[in-house]
């Protein structure tokens, strides 16, 4: 039984398709987490402005991907907004889009806690000095912020790559529809196929995400320290 249900995995292009579809779930990811971050700062530096209508904007905006789950933003998007505009999205651009988009709003928020945790001193010695607003942020704010956001952000990271397993829904071929796909032809000749293929598919995020987690803990404890 070990031997052919380790076939299953081996047989034909079975081991080749699921690294194919691992490739797909890290380009969602990856790119999602590089467009998230650069929103996400942009859109943390906004929640510190003074304007109250702003900050209620920027607050809403978190609070509508903090309520509604990630899946439900995919339907949404991809069988209701490409309706209703008439317009064809493919799943991996939606996917990408919806990630994110979730990934700007929790990584701002990130952003916002660390920039209002720095001793209140930090910005006024800054306006003292004559520095204009970019520039208080460049060189004084942002650099000490960083260690404050960095965990949290890693984490965010580690998040979204395994929230990345729902795009199945819409249609993504990653590496979870090509695990179901293999155990649909397979499940007939090797009733273990499922347990196989999920057991590889939960090392494949295992050796992603596990990396990413320690790294955060590690962060945090050595600056805390």
């Amino acid at each position: 039984m070990l031997s052919s249900g380790i076939n299953v995995l081996t047989e034909g292009i079975n081991l080749q398709r699921l690294m194919g579809g691992l490739l797909v779930t890290a380009q969602i990811a990856f790119t999602s987490i590089v467009l998230g971050a650069i929103l996400g700062i942009l859109l943390g530096l906004l929640q510190t402005v003074q304007s109250k209508l702003v900050r209620l904007l920027c607050r809403l905006y978190l609070e509508l991907f903090r309520i509604i789950p990630i899946l439900v933003w995919l339907f949404i998007v991809y069988f209701g907004v490409t309706n209703l505009l008439d317009i064809h999205l493919a799943g991996e651009v939606v996917a990408i889009l919806i990630f994110s988009l979730w990934g700007a709003a929790e990584l701002g928020d990130i952003v916002r806690g660390a920039l209002e945790s720095l001793p209140r001193h930090q910005l006024e010695s800054g306006k003292a000095l004559g520095l204009s607003f970019w520039q208080l942020y460049r060189y004084v704010l942002i650099p000490q912020a960083v260690r404050r956001m960095l965990p949290g952000a890693i984490n965010l990271s580690t998040r979204m790559v395994k929230t990345t397993s729902l795009v199945v829904m819409i249609g993504v071929i990653d590496v979870v529809k090509v695990g179901q796909q293999i155990i649909e032809r397979s499940i007939l000749k090797e009733p273990t196929a499922s347990f196989w293929i999920y057991g590889f598919i939960f090392i494949l995020y295992f050796i992603i995400c596990y990396p990413l987690s320690k790294l955060s803990k590690r962060l945090e404890a050595k600056w805390q320290s």
